[in-house]
């Protein structure tokens, strides 16, 4: 049969369209993707978060395999290729990977499986119950982080569903026994799998969107954390009866060691996270609290001081972002009424900055105590190494700010953590790391709603907004002629 005229310039039309690409011997340009059907999307998400929520993923004792098996099976049957790797058969770790051009190093997402215990007694629904009420989702690992993971995981089959051009390798790690376990999960997956999950920027936990009174104020991205250690106090003394009081009391030498270095603060030392941090919070704060923020950046100043102690007793998360930080939070002495010991002990929570010296910083905690009786020690802890802080020049960053802003509408504020997560192992490795989250209320902290509270939950809405927060950011730095 031959072809009809209008079929003739069919044909012309789509040669003239592929001639410039055939003459240069160049495959045609991707073509962008379509924009997800995001109503779809939430109540997918909805479903896998739900099923997630309702594994007892409790650490300890620890058993992430059926939430590991879970997302394999979803992403596997999506045709993304997926690896389990395991310390302990029933605490996997999980490893996604769509592949790009290798244009640009890979971009990891990282966040884990497990969850803190919890008292059933103390919630209003059952805590593995994923109850929907009144716009939140009900459940243990609902902010920490099972958000995370929920989202992406829906990041993943989005790219893979759009088809989305990569010029990196894109990786997901749902890790095992962030909760107190490392050695099973992002230790071992480090020592062991490191070239599975190396990249160039990681998107991980730590990091939110604070909103007060329903409204969002600011964005934080943790791009540096401290360092935990353990301080150990020692006194020692002649044991006797309780009926003679003793000048050698080793339990009266380490009361008074406690309460010295309990209320001693370490001078306050700004880094490029803080120094941002507070600057950028004074351009958003009233007045008032704004001349605060602002004078702890001149560090040595009589203004500075006196905003120190106020924060230190109104913000006391604040106060311990401007330096090292000790806090008394064990003590053993005794054993009967009547007889005085000849030791008593003392654990100290120590947060060191990244930069801290710790034997300088151990030597100095002796002088303040300045008790000869005592003795200061490093105690056991999982240290982990110093690291330098995330880049906030970088296109990792420059991303992230730039969906707070299309997503959210307001300011980006880079933070060092107080706690401690596991990027730092990533962090001493050269990974550039940013920790982020959903959406959470202030308010819900004090009403025993946060992450690790007697209760725990997160709204619907913020959910699904993380999740196309999370989407564009990936998208912005992984697609094919995305950012350099």
């Amino acid at each position: 049969m031959r072809p009809s005229p209008r079929d003739l310039v069919a044909v012309s039309l789509v040669l003239a369209a592929l001639a410039p690409s055939l003459l240069l011997g160049q495959a045609r340009p991707a073509p962008m993707p379509a924009s997800p059907d995001w109503a779809s999307v939430e109540r997918e998400t909805m479903q896998h978060f739900q099923a997630l929520l309702r594994m007892d993923t409790s650490d300890p004792p620890g058993n992430e395999l059926p939430a590991a098996s879970y997302l394999k099976d979803v992403l596997e049957k999506d045709g993304i290729p997926v690896q389990l790797f395991a310390l302990q058969p029933n605490r996997p770790n999980v490893v996604a990977r769509l592949k790009g051009t290798g244009r640009q190093r890979p971009l990891l997402m990282m966040a884990h499986t497990d969850v803190v215990n919890v008292d059933p007694a103390k919630w209003t629904f059952p805590p593995f119950s994923a109850t929907r009420d009144g716009g939140y989702v009900y459940g243990r690992g609902s902010v920490d982080d099972k958000d995370n993971v929920t989202s992406s995981l829906m990041v993943m089959l989005l790219l893979k569903r759009l088809n989305v051009p990569l010029d990196r390798d894109v990786i997901f790690l749902a890790e095992a026994g962030e909760e107190g376990s490392s050695g099973v999960g992002i230790q071992f997956m480090v020592k062991e799998h490191f070239p599975e999950i190396d990249a160039e920027y990681c998107l991980a936990e730590a990091g939110n969107i604070e909103r007060v009174g329903g409204k969002v104020r600011y964005a934080t991205v943790q791009t540096l954390e401290k360092i935990p250690r353990a301080i150990q106090l020692t006194a020692r003394g002649v044991a006797g009866h309780g009926s003679i009081p003793l000048k050698t009391n080793p339990v009266v030498h380490l009361s008074r060691a406690i309460a010295t270095i309990g209320t001693w603060r370490a001078p306050i030392r700004l880094n490029g996270t803080t120094q941002t941090y507070f600057d950028r919070l004074a351009g958003i704060s009233p007045p008032e609290d704004a001349a605060r923020y602002r004078a702890v950046l001149a560090t040595n100043s009589p203004a500075a001081a006196s905003a120190d102690e106020y924060l230190f007793e109104h913000e006391p998360r604040h106060s311990s972002m401007l330096r090292s930080s000790i806090a008394p939070v064990m003590v053993q002495a005794g054993y009967r009424v009547n007889v005085i010991p000849s030791e008593a002990k003392a654990t100290l929570d120590v947060r060191t900055l990244p930069d801290e010296d710790p034997a300088a910083f151990l030597e100095t905690v002796r002088r303040v105590i300045n008790d000869t009786t005592v003795d200061v020690t490093y105690g056991q802890r999982d240290v982990r190494s110093p690291t330098p802080n995330a880049r906030l020049d970088s296109d990792g960053f420059k991303a992230v700010e730039a969906a707070v802003t299309r997503h959210y509408q307001t300011v980006t504020l880079p933070t060092m953590g107080t706690g401690a997560t596991d990027m730092a192992y990533l962090r001493a490795r050269g990974v550039q790391c940013y920790g982020i989250g959903p959406a959470i209320d202030v308010e819900d902290g004090p009403k025993g709603f946060g992450a690790h509270s007697d209760q725990e939950r997160i709204l619907e809405s913020e959910l699904h907004r993380f999740v196309r927060f999370n989407f564009d950011v990936v998208v912005t730095l992984a697609k094919a002629g995305g950012n350099r």
